[in-house]
């Protein structure tokens, strides 16, 4: 989660479709560039752990858009595919 909230704040798309699982992931993925993300706060994990198949994340994600705070709030839920994390969606 972590490091897709930074994929975000740079703007590296790519690294997002990659953790995204194949089933879930959009054709292509369009980052607003008037957008800055600027804090994760983790509200609330289960699973997720080394011998664990599926986790999931709760999270609040603090942003800028043209000067103007904003947050938004998910529970997501990630998978293990081909032995990495893969963000499946939101619940």
């Amino acid at each position: 989660m972590r490091s897709r909230f930074s994929a975000f704040a740079v703007g590296d798309g790519e690294y997002l479709l990659r953790t995204w699982h194949p089933t879930t992931r959009p054709p292509e993925l369009g980052l607003d560039p008037a957008l800055r993300w600027v804090k994760l706060e983790i509200l609330e994990t289960s699973g997720g752990g080394v011998l664990n198949t599926e986790g999931t994340v709760r999270f609040r994600a603090h942003y800028r858009e043209r000067g103007k705070a904003g947050e938004m709030e998910e529970h997501s839920r990630f998978v293990r595919h081909e032995g990495a994390w893969a963000y499946l969606g939101a619940m």
